[in-house]
């Protein structure tokens, strides 16, 4: 088939994405035949007919549609392997946009929890891709923590043969990776430590992903009902946040233990196979996860922290959505009183597909189960730091759905720019702009929030003025700052934490570091100071959420929070 023959039907395809005209859907199934023949001479076309597939996929027009994109989908490795034998360069296939498919191989510098889950799941898959590294003091650090007297060498002699060393250690049967995983594990330290160990190596890891279900290929599951779409849509004009908030609260059903385990190794996979990694999506709780279905397909799954990787003050909240079984993002929220900071991110292949829609629909389960009704939107989400966003233009996604600039002087910008669109519907904002407009938070509140309360507020703001107290009184010793913030705190709500548990003395002193001077408690009651305890007590709860509640009831802090925050 020729090329230009080729991109034709792949154009054409690409155009079924939102086509639901008489006859569309038999039309796009003879195309899907047609691609299916054909012989991909080009990573170019390769990819692009991959991502279609995923796209219907996951807005399937039809049972036979979604049956001929299965196969499809399954089939796909030789393709990939076709392509190789004809002289393509799967290195191609390896950016940011469209890693994960079948065939490939993957490298990055992971985390101790991932590689750890990965060597656990994928021992035969995965390695370390020596020809990359050469960090010797890394293998300095950490070596003589694993391999006795190793210390005699990496201390004091150069020339330190470190391959030699590991594979002198590493029993027969056994893989370098899997071993040092192993050895760090076994380190009379809590995970925190452990992972900090790991992590002092920066070892690259390289994983075949052959035809492994954890694929973009392949990573999708048939669900109970498939929704099928046979109008145009949803689009984010169509959306309207006030509507979809005001709805009924939805329905979350807490998932088995078996089933939390399950969804833990799904976000791994999903993010694994995108180069990407998350604090929440890495570290979350099994036995806090929630499943919510939304119609149209939609299944969200969230869930906390477990309570020893908390934060000190906010309440995290992570998850991801399938869509027919396929998953389309990935979410963070964290939240304080009744303000979350949430982070929303579409899949590439998946951002013409409803995302308005879905997007209200997180954000109504978040505003349900955190009690939020101030939603602010990371600087970065919007652009900061961030070019794909502002390639994206993903600043007016947010803008057109409602909200609104948390600086006062970014108001007269943004409202320069739509003017300037109202008159030109072909102007667009320049990246320069976009940026500027980017270099704060957009707000929307539900109805009943205070109006502009939470504007400039950052637990950042918290952090630097109780270091800058540390440096100025404690010349910044942390451990006698945090030694006496804790005691005038305890003196303060006559509470004796020596019983608690670690957690909870590890929160108390957290609250104390914020509440250091103990000027804000003065004028509170005796109830106020007793929820306070409790409020405190609850931050290693099983379920953070009762800890996140109870600041939304607890006004004396909320109070002391903004006045030291903003």
């Amino acid at each position: 088939m020729p090329n230009n023959s080729l991109d034709r039907q792949l154009s054409q395809l690409e155009q079924f994405r939102n086509s639901f005209a008489p006859g569309d859907d038999r039309r796009l199934l003879r195309l899907l035949k047609q691609l299916g023949r054909a012989r991909f001479l080009s990573t170019t076309s390769l990819v692009r007919f991959h991502e279609a597939l995923l796209f219907f996929r996951a807005f399937p027009s039809s049972p036979a549609v979604l049956r001929e994109t299965e196969a499809l989908l399954r089939g796909f490795l030789l393709r990939v392997e076709q392509l190789q034998k004809s002289g393509g360069d799967l290195d191609d296939f390896d950016t940011f946009e469209d890693s994960g498919m079948v065939g490939t191989t993957m490298q990055d510098t992971l985390s101790f929890d991932v590689v750890r889950w990965l060597v656990r799941h994928l021992p035969r898959a995965v390695e370390i891709a020596w020809d990359d590294y050469e960090d010797e003091r890394g293998m300095g650090m950490v070596w003589p923590l694993l391999i006795p007297l190793q210390a005699e060498d990496a201390y004091v002699e150069a020339n330190i043969p470190w391959r030699k060393w590991l594979e002198t250690a590493v029993p027969r049967g056994k893989t370098d990776l899997p071993w040092i995983v192993e050895q760090i594990a076994k380190l009379p330290v809590n995970d925190l430590e452990r992972s900090r160990t790991y992590d002092l190596l920066r070892l690259p890891v390289r994983w075949k992903i052959g035809n492994a279900h954890y694929s973009r290929t392949r990573n999708w599951s048939r669900p109970g009902n498939v929704f099928y779409h046979r109008e145009s849509l949803i689009q984010r004009n169509a959306v309207s946040l006030k509507d979809q908030l005001g709805q009924k609260p939805p329905r979350f059903r807490k998932v088995s233990r078996a089933e939390g385990r399950e969804t833990m190794d799904r976000i791994h996979e999903i993010m694994l196979v995108r180069y990407r990694e998350l604090y929440g999506t890495t570290l979350g709780d099994p036995d806090s996860v929630l499943r919510v279905d939304l119609g149209r397909g939609v299944m969200i799954y969230l869930w906390n922290l477990p309570p020893d990787r908390r934060l000190p003050l906010r309440a995290y909240v992570a998850g991801f959505t399938l869509k027919n079984g396929v998953p389309i993002n990935y979410i963070e929220a964290i939240g304080l009183c009744e303000w979350m900071e949430v982070g929303f991110n579409t899949f590439y292949t998946f951002r013409g597909g409803e995302v308005a829609w879905v997007f209200a629909q997180v954000l109504r389960c978040l505003c349900s189960l955190m009690g939020t009704t101030c939603v602010s939107m990371y600087p970065y989400q919007l652009g900061d730091q961030n070019e794909e966003a502002i390639e994206s233009g993903a600043y007016w996604f947010y803008r057109k759905l409602g909200f609104r600039p948390a600086r006062k002087d970014l108001v007269a910008l943004v409202e320069q720019e739509e003017r300037k669109i109202a008159a030109n519907p072909k102007y667009r904002t320049s990246a320069r702009t976009l940026r500027r407009l980017a270099s704060a938070h957009l707000i929307y509140e539900l109805p009943g929030s205070e109006v502009g309360a939470w504007d400039h507020f950052s637990t950042r703001n918290l952090g630097l003025a109780a270091a800058h107290r540390m440096a100025r009184e404690f010349r910044g010793d942390a451990a006698t700052f945090r030694s006496s913030a804790s005691a005038a705190l305890a003196n303060a709500l006559t509470v004796n934490t020596k019983r608690w548990s670690s957690l909870q003395r590890q929160a108390f002193d957290d609250f104390a570091i914020v509440l250091a001077r103990g000027k804000e408690l003065r004028s509170w009651t005796e109830e106020q100071r007793r929820d306070l305890v409790e409020l405190i007590r609850a931050k290693s709860a099983p379920d953070e959420m009762l800890y996140l509640h109870l600041t939304q009831k607890h006004a004396r802090l909320r109070e002391a929070l903004l006045k030291l925050g903003s």
